[in-house]
């Protein structure tokens, strides 16, 4: 078997064939490049979902994958293999940038349109659009007698079931909310919190694939892609910050993940330094 390739206890194997034909499925469908290195990635998130889809391996799932049309079994298999890693202010310090300079700043050059809108792409579960809201709603109250509209896209509908319910385990409550924030805004469900609908409903959630054309989604002052465009090689890297910046307002905000940069992907953008924090906009001419 070659190496990089991944075979479990059970006998039950990721073969190079296979492999292939995963990893260009989920290119294909997501833009996440799956190195080979990382092969044993399939097999720990496949495995599961070959047993559940009624398969007796891997193997015999993509074999069933070969021989349809694209359907809900492919969209499963690339909903799989994404990554949905967030958590309440993740990283603190952007949404600290937010609440110092970005927003006062947006909120000043809008005071005329009274009209703002903030997408939240790649939002996983919901906690960063929520915690965008949680801040509007403690650091500028007044927004909400504006046209304001949060966005948050993802590829999974999965995730994004779960993000509309605004349902929450102890575990995802624990990693960045602060508790007067859980207090204030989460209601206790037995073992879950719920979010409450003031916060709730200012988000609109909606499905978009980083991979496909933006359709429908109206021009943004912020956009948050943080801890995406990781997974992308450089050429989709430039293809998805073009499709970004033509949906940005001239003067908008681009936020990115702590280990991000537009530097040698799209020019066109320029990195504005903040405290412990950067962020982006479109170069002026």
């Amino acid at each position: 078997m070659n190496a990089g390739f991944h075979t479990s206890s059970t006998g039950d194997e990721v073969n190079p064939e296979d492999f292939a034909y995963l990893q260009e499925l989920i290119y294909r469908e997501s833009l996440v490049v799956i190195e080979a290195s990382k092969a044993y990635l399939i097999h720990c998130r496949l495995s599961h979902l070959a047993r559940v889809e009624g398969f007796k391996d891997i193997t015999e799932m993509v074999r069933s994958l070969r021989g349809n049309r694209i359907n809900g079994l492919h969209y499963r298999v690339v909903d799989a293999m994404t990554t949905n890693e967030t958590y309440f202010f993740r990283d603190v310090h952007p949404f600290e940038v937010l609440r110092q300079e970005v927003l006062p700043e947006l909120i000043r050059r809008r005071q005329d349109s009274r009209r703002l809108v903030i997408w939240s792409a790649a939002c996983a579960t919901g906690q960063e659009p929520y915690s965008l809201a949680m801040l509007i709603r403690e650091h500028f109250p007044g927004l909400l007698d504006w046209n304001l509209r949060i966005l948050a896209s993802d590829l999974s509908r999965r995730v994004l079931g779960q993000a509309r319910e605004g349902v929450y385990n102890q575990i995802e409550i624990n990693r960045g909310l602060p508790v007067a924030h859980l207090i204030k805004y989460f209601k206790k469900e037995s073992n879950l919190w719920r979010l409450r609908d003031e916060i709730r409903r200012m988000v609109e959630f909606f499905e978009c694939n980083l991979s496909a054309p933006f359709y429908d989604v109206p021009r943004a002052d912020l956009i948050l892609i943080r801890n995406v465009l990781i997974y992308f090689d450089v050429q989709d890297k430039r293809k998805v910050l073009g499709k970004m910046r033509r949906h940005m307002a001239p003067d908008g905000v681009l936020l990115m993940g702590a280990t991000e940069t537009t530097l040698n992907v799209d020019e066109e953008f320029e990195r504005v330094p903040a405290p412990k924090c950067s962020y982006y906009r479109i170069r002026q001419r």
